[in-house]
């Protein structure tokens, strides 16, 4: 049975950081592309970054030069590195894994429960 925990959350002052982490855990043969969403409140779910098994890397204009995301290939996880933070970047974090492979030969994709991150003075 595949898992994803996500870790890292938390409250931080405008212009501090945070480092959010991604782990699946189970029979897994191979995970394709793997990434971070968003959702404020009143607002829709944002893509913030994603990379694929190949390491290239997207992020979403609000984000670039401040996060940025890399990936353990060896232990399954993603990791969000997010400096400069701004109040407008409040959200809940979701993780998201696509076409995960398993040693049994299904195919699926995972979302992660979501970790509050609140950026505050």
């Amino acid at each position: 049975q595949v898992q994803l925990v996500e870790s890292g959350g938390g409250v931080v002052q405008p212009g501090g950081a945070l480092r959010l982490a991604c782990q699946l855990s189970g029979p897994i043969f191979s995970i394709d592309d793997m990434g971070w969403y968003r959702q404020a409140p009143g607002k829709q779910r944002e893509l913030v970054a994603t990379i694929t098994s190949y390491g290239s890397t997207t992020y979403a204009d609000s984000v670039k030069g401040r996060f940025t995301i890399s990936r353990d290939y060896a232990k399954n996880t993603v990791y969000l590195e997010m400096n400069s933070l701004k109040s407008e970047d409040t959200a809940v974090y979701y993780c998201n894994a696509e076409r995960v492979r398993t040693m049994v030969g299904s195919i699926r994709d995972y979302w992660g429960q979501g970790t509050q991150v609140t950026v505050s003075s």
